[in-house]
């Protein structure tokens, strides 16, 4: 009884091992979202000129 118990707690551990790494393959990026990214960029552009405008007036 002694023997199968030590062999269970010996073998327990390799199944408890984690995979290996397997690296993620990015998706294509999509027409929406390169629009998406062009208005957002549009509007940071938009919100720094105006912040810098702001600041300006009152110098």
């Amino acid at each position: 009884m002694l023997r199968y118990l030590t062999i269970l707690l010996i073998m327990a551990p390799a199944s408890a091992l984690a995979a290996g790494f397997e690296r993620p393959i990015p998706n294509a990026q999509s027409a929406t979202a390169e629009l998406w990214f062009g208005l957002a960029t549009v509007a940071l552009i938009a919100a720094l000129a105006l912040v810098w405008y702001a600041v300006r007036r009152r110098q």
